[in-house]
């Protein structure tokens, strides 16, 4: 099986001429299998990895190019929606510059099509608006979402 998803990568990407992949749910399967993947495919990579802690989901930048910064978005909730302090942020920050080998490639959100939405969880627009534009201009790659994939 995993030779013949590589080969599928690899073929998909070259058929299609694919510059990058999206990677869901990267770990529901092992990190040697993700590194073997995405060698294959020979583009770039952004995995998911829907967890907030910054230790567990830094193990997997390596085995995949760039990574959705979810524990970014998990203190995007906090801060805008929860009224958590800002300094929350600089505290994130620093704990990924500890744990990430890339910090600038992480992708960068505040709402997707795999969570509820912001608006649904707290109405504030002022909030959505100033989360939204924290998320567009944070350090790292901006990915929105807008309806399904």
């Amino acid at each position: 099986m995993r030779n013949y998803l590589k080969t599928w990568i690899n073929d998909v990407v070259k058929t299609y001429n694919f510059d990058g992949i999206r990677i869901d749910t990267i770990p529901e399967v092992s990190k040697d299998f993700w590194s073997e993947y995405t060698a294959s495919s020979g583009v770039f990579q952004m995995g998911e990895c829907f967890n907030g802690d910054v230790t567990f989901v830094a193990g997997y930048q390596g085995p995949v190019s760039a990574l959705f910064n979810y524990p970014m978005y998990f203190k995007i909730n906090d801060v805008w929606i929860y009224d958590h302090s800002m300094f929350e942020i600089r505290t994130l920050y620093a704990d990924e510059d500890n744990h990430f080998s890339n910090v600038d490639i992480l992708g960068s959100f505040m709402d997707n099509h795999d969570n509820a939405r912001f608006l649904s969880k707290s109405g504030n627009w002022a909030a959505f608006k100033s989360a939204i534009t924290f998320a567009m201009t944070a350090r790292g790659i901006p990915f929105f979402y807008y309806g399904d994939e």
